[in-house]
């Protein structure tokens, strides 16, 4: 499976997004991080699709999981 999540020095001057978009990953932590819900998220940017954002939560999980262990 392809990384969800992506750099581009292209685009956003690299800062890492969901693929296939210019919707930067941070903006769901801060969506999450203010208290909105997921399904907020999804409704602000529709071309990231619920699968997407979630493999990413997952994705991010597992490399601080790894990192701390």
């Amino acid at each position: 499976m392809e990384n969800v999540i992506v750099r581009d020095p292209n685009i956003l001057g690299g800062i890492p997004v969901f693929r296939q978009t210019r919707v930067p990953f941070q903006a769901l932590l801060d969506y999450l991080e203010e208290g909105q819900t997921l399904d907020d998220f999804l409704i602000d940017f529709p071309t990231v699709s619920r699968e997407a954002a979630i493999a990413a939560l997952e994705q991010a999980k597992s490399l601080l999981v790894a990192h701390l262990q």
